[in-house]
C-alpha cells in the first residue's frame, strides 16, 4: 500500500514546520526520514498519520485522501510515535487486548492476534509483566506491538530506537527489517548508520523541504560529485611528494593523512578523477605507490552538507 505525500504544508503561526514536501513511499519499502531537530520530521509523520491536517497539499494512503476518509487510514497505519503512549499500571497482555479492542478486531481474534505480537515483537518472557516493570527496549517492542496488532498495512515509526542500548538497537533494527518485507515502513531516526542498515531509500528534510532523496550510495554519488582518495608514496622526500601532488591538473586539495607517515588524502576536482595521474607521476619519479584507496563519503558528511547550508 503505497504513501502519496503531495505538496503538503503546515504552517504554526508564521513559521512554516512543512513547506510543499512531496514524495511517495512505495508498497514493501522501508524509507527513512532524517533531519535535524526541527526540520518537520514529526509534523510530516504526523499528518500522513492523520494526527493533525495540513494546511494545504494531501496525502493519500492506498489511495484515500486523508480529506475524504482519515478514520479509513488510521485504520490502515500502525503509528509508534516518538513518546510511546504506553499505559505503564497495565501488564503487556491486558494493554494489548485493550488496544485490540480499540482498533475494533473482532473478540474472537483478539488472543490469537495477542499471541501473535508476544511471538513476532519477543515479549513471551516478559508477557505478564507490568509495562513499568520492563526495560527501555521492551517497552519498545510494546510499542511495536501496539501499532502491529491490528495488522496494518503501512508503519509509521517515528525515532523507534530512540533510548536504546546498542544491543536493543540491533534487536529493534531486525525486527523491523523482517516487518517491513510485507508492508509500506516509514521511520524517523537521528542515527544514520542504523538509517543505513535499515532503509532502502533515504528522505532527508531540511526547514521544512526535502532536500534528498535516494539510497545512501545514490546519495553518495550525488553529494559533492568529488573523488577522495588515500594514497601512501613511498622511496620519495615527504614534502617533494606533497608539492608534486599539489601540481597534478585533476587535484583538487591535498592534505597530509593524520597520524599516517607519507601518507596523503586527495581530492580530485568537481567530475574528475586524479588515480592515473598518480601512478604515472610515481612511475616517472621512481615512487613506489604502497596504497591507493578510494575514500567513501560518509552519510553523515552528507547529512552535515545538506543540512547546514
Amino acid at each position: 500500500m503505497d504513501i502519496v505525500v503531495d505538496n503538503i504544508t503546515k504552517k504554526y503561526g508564521i513559521q512554516k514546520a512543512v513547506d510543499n514536501v512531496s514524495f511517495t513511499v512505495k508498497t514493501g519499502q522501508i524509507v527513512g526520514f532524517l533531519g535535524p531537530n526541527g526540520a518537520g520530521k514529526t509534523t510530516t509523520m504526523k499528518a500522513i498519520s492523520c494526527f493533525l491536517v495540513p494546511g494545504e497539499g494531501d496525502i493519500k494512503v492506498g489511495g484515500v485522501s486523508i480529506w475524504d476518509n482519515p478514520q479509513e487510514i488510521k485504520k490502515r497505519i500502525g503509528y509508534l510515535p516518538e513518546k510511546n503512549p504506553l499505559y505503564e499500571d497495565m501488564p503487556v497482555i491486558d494493554y494489548l487486548y485493550f488496544i485490540a479492542e480499540l482498533h475494533d478486531i473482532p473478540k474472537s481474534k483478539i488472543k490469537e492476534r495477542i499471541r501473535e505480537m508476544v511471538k513476532i515483537c519477543g515479549l513471551e518472557v516478559e508477557k505478564h509483566k507490568k509495562i513499568s516493570e520492563l526495560s527501555k527496549g521492551y517497552q519498545q517492542r510494546v510499542g511495536l506491538a501496539q501499532a502491529l496488532i491490528h495488522d496494518p498495512e503501512v508503519l509509521v515509526l517515528d525515532e523507534p530506537t530512540t533510548g536504546l542500548d546498542p544491543n536493543q538497537i540491533v534487536e529493534i533494527r531486525a525486527l523491523i527489517k523482517k516487518i517491513g518485507k510485507q508492508k509500506t515502513v516509514l521511520l524517523s531516526s537521528h542515527i544514520l548508520a542504523e538509517v543505513e542498515a535499515t532503509c532502502d531509500r533515504i528522505l532527508i528534510i531540511n526547514k521544512g523541504k526535502i532536500v534528498a532523496d535516494g539510497s545512501a550510495e545514490e546519495l553518495r554519488k550525488h553529494s559533492q560529485g568529488r573523488e577522495i582518495l588515500k594514497v601512501k608514496i613511498e622511496d620519495g622526500n615527504n614534502n617533494e611528494i606533497f608539492q608534486a601532488l599539489q601540481n597534478i591538473d585533476t587535484v583538487g586539495l591535498v592534505n597530509f593523512f593524520m597520524g599516517k607517515e607519507n601518507t596523503y588524502e586527495i581530492q580530485s576536482k568537481n567530475e574528475l578523477s586524479s588515480k592515473r595521474n598518480i601512478f604515472k607521476l610515481c612511475v616517472e619519479k621512481g615512487w613506489f605507490l604502497s596504497e591507493l584507496t578510494p575514500i567513501e563519503t560518509k552519510l553523515e558528511d552528507i547529512f552535515r552538507e545538506l543540512t547546514m547550508k
